[in-house]
């Protein structure tokens, strides 16, 4: 059954790229984007990943946290966060990539005549309450962050 606004968004934890556990229910009581991703240092895993940095005044000023999840390990994370300034948490969702399985990102994809398992580029907003606000499917690498705070009436 398809995830849908209003559901309660699936629980998580899962290491950073400091190795401290994160879990979605600890951030009760903020509004939280979590935005799934293939790979660190991919052009438009890149792209991605510095338009929430170039909006990250935004989202601190309107109290809400921004999450990155993809299979990568914290190595990976670090040099990622390192090499692009990035201000917010990235976290492993190691194989079989359970949470992200939770939230219908993570499944088949098909590259260059070839299938394979992999991370798909979705993203979702839960409210204060742990709900799912909003959620992307369809998501532009270079401009999720600023159609999030469009789409919340926050730009």
């Amino acid at each position: 059954m398809a995830l849908q606004i209003g559901d309660a968004a699936p629980d998580f934890n899962l290491p950073d790229q400091d190795g401290q556990m994160v879990s979605l229910t600890d951030l009760v009581g903020q509004r939280v984007v979590i935005y799934f991703y293939p790979k660190d240092d991919t052009p438009g895993c890149t792209k991605e990943a510095c338009n929430f940095r170039d909006q990250w005044n935004a989202f601190k000023q309107h109290g809400i946290q921004v999450i990155g999840i993809s299979k990568d390990n914290a190595a990976s994370h670090t040099k990622f966060i390192a090499k692009f300034s990035l201000p917010f948490p990235l976290l492993t969702d190691a194989e079989p990539c359970a949470v992200a399985t939770s939230y219908e990102s993570y499944g088949l994809k098909k590259m260059m005549g070839r299938e394979y398992m992999g991370m798909m580029r979705h993203t979702f907003v839960i409210d204060t309450e742990g709900k799912i606000e909003k959620i992307y499917t369809k998501v532009k690498s270079e401009t999720m962050a600023d159609d999030i705070l469009k789409d919340l009436g926050l730009a």
